[in-house]
Parts: C-alpha cells; sequence; structure tokens
C-alpha cells in the first residue's frame, strides 16, 4: 500500500475534517478524497462518514488506525536506517518545541555529542500539536514538550518537574494590571489561569512566546507567569520579585516517545534527556536565561 494514503488516512483521523488534512499536507480537498477512496478499494471497507461537522471514522477506520500508524512508523524507521551516514550505527530523530532549546536541548545535544558518538542525529523544532503527531506517525523518535496530551500508543516520560510562577517588576512585590502580561503557557495553564484570576481575562498586553515576555518585563517593567527555572537568577539579582500568595501553576516537561519503538540507543537518549535536567549547573551555554 502507498504509505501516503496511510498518511492521508491518518491526517483526516486526527484531525476530523478532510479540509483540514488537505491544508496540512499541502493537497486539494479532491486529492485527498481521491487518496482515501483508493485506500477504501484496497482495504474494501469504508472508513469514512462525511457530513456538514467534518469527517468521522466509521467502525473499520477506528480499527485502522492502529495499523496505519504502524505501517508509516515501520517505514520510517527502514527509510532513516537506510540513509545512515558513514560511521554511524545508528539514528535517532528528536524534536522540541521552541523554549525547550535553550539550553536543555541544547545540552542534550552536546551530550549526546560525548556519550554516543556513533548515533546519528536528526533534530527539528515544531509545534506540540505537530510533534505529537509526528512520534505517532514514526517521523520523530522522541519528542520533548510541556504538559502533553494522553495517548493510549505514545509514552510519555517526566523528565523535569516545573512550575510556573507569578514574578513583577514592581518594589513592593504586587501586580499593577495595566502591566500585567498574559504569556500563552498552553490551554491548560490558561484554564488554572482563567479560574485564579478572573478580573485578568483582557490583559493590556498577551505574548505567545516566554522568552519574549520575560525579555520584555525587565526592560520596561510588568508582570507575569514564567517557568520557576528561567526566573530564579533575577529573584536573586533583585531584578524581579515572587508575588506573594499567587499561586503556582504546573508545567512539567515530558519526553514522548511510541510505545512500540525502543531500542538502546533511544534508551541512551531518554538517560541523558533526564542526566542533563537533574544537573543543578547545566553545561553548554553558562550563561542565565530566559523563558
Amino acid at each position: 500500500m502507498d504509505i501516503g494514503l496511510a498518511r492521508t488516512f491518518l491526517e483526516i483521523a486526527q484531525n476530523g475534517s478532510f479540509a483540514a488534512a488537505a491544508e496540512r499536507l499541502n493537497l486539494t480537498q479532491t486529492a485527498v478524497s481521491a487518496r482515501i477512496r483508493a485506500l477504501e478499494q484496497q482495504i474494501g471497507r469504508r472508513l469514512f462518514v462525511r457530513n456538514k461537522a467534518g469527517a468521522r471514522l466509521t467502525p473499520a477506520g477506528e480499527r485502522f488506525v492502529g495499523p496505519a500508524a504502524a505501517l508509516v512508523q515501520v517505514w520510517e524507521r527502514a527509510r532513516q536506517e537506510v540513509a545512515l551516514p558513514p560511521g554511524r550505527e545508528e539514528g535517532i530523530s528528536l524534536g522540541g518545541e521552541l523554549s525547550l532549546w535553550h539550553p536543555l536541548l541544547a545540552d542534550w545535544l552536546a551530550w549526546m555529542h560525548r556519550e554516543c558518538p556513533r548515533v546519528a542525529l536528526r533534530v527539528e523544532v515544531d509545534t506540540p500539536s505537530r510533534l505529537v503527531e509526528r512520534v505517532r506517525e514514526g517521523s520523530l523518535d522522541l519528542v520533548t514538550l510541556y504538559n502533553p496530551p494522553q495517548y493510549r500508543d505514545i509514552v510519555a516520560e517526566l523528565v523535569v518537574e516545573e512550575q510556573l510562577v507569578l514574578v513583577t517588576t514592581a518594589t513592593d512585590g504586587t501586580v499593577d494590571r495595566d502591566s500585567y502580561i498574559q504569556v500563552d503557557w498552553g490551554p491548560a495553564f490558561a484554564l488554572n489561569h482563567r479560574a485564579a484570576f478572573p478580573d485578568f481575562a483582557a490583559a493590556p498586553l498577551a505574548i505567545s512566546l516566554g522568552p519574549l515576555a520575560l525579555t520584555h518585563i525587565l526592560s520596561v517593567g510588568g508582570s507575569g507567569y514564567f517557568r520557576a527555572g528561567a526566573v530564579t537568577p533575577f529573584l536573586a539579582d533583585g531584578r524581579l520579585r515572587l508575588v506573594k500568595g499567587a499561586p503556582a501553576f504546573s508545567h512539567s516537561i515530558y519526553a514522548l516517545h511510541a510505545a512500540r519503538r525502543d531500542n538502546p540507543a533511544l534508551h541512551r537518549a531518554r538517560e541523558g534527556l533526564r542526566f542533563v535536567a537533574a544537573r543543578a549547573e547545566r553545561p553548554g551555554l553558562g550563561v542565565a536565561t530566559i523563558g
């Protein structure tokens, strides 16, 4: 079977829409529909029921999700192993959220370079939702992200227990609503934040990237929620203060890999992530970071 058919099927199953799958795959809806018709002819079963709301899996389609994902994973693994460069015994593909690359994953790469010199690496940055999809389809072996959704076929392993804390540049440790920054730390944080601060629903400034938001308040003043580890040096030198009585929210880092995908190199890679994350002083750039 054409791997492209399986990929198209999984995109529709994930998004519940032929139109969304077409956009993600950079295809026309006509091409997507043609692929699914071809797949249904090969399998001999109808896989989707289309309606005004989008597309839902038939019972046969639900049963095909697992085999389709396994098929794509096997193909990706075969393609990567054939393409190994000379002198490398195995390859690993890693993905991560943008805000995790400095310093955690940069130091992880340094660890892999030192400890696993015969492992070829492919490293990518993407959105959390896309990272999870690519683990499920097999094009990435291991991804790191904050507070991932739970899936039956994905192992989510805790790497760092992190918290988001409310800090301010005000000398009296208070929050001025006019200079408060709403930082996008994901849907779970947004839900908890609305419950804790119902009057802060319409912040004057919203920023989707933590490092940018922290750079801003350090430059012009203000307050907002940031990772505890990121603000520690600025609390120590007095540029920031914790807001007393403000709740802290969980924002832990996880490593995700497919339940059926494991080998010695991947096991060593996960060990490296845990080792780097556990160090009090991480190797690498050796400067205070923000984010």
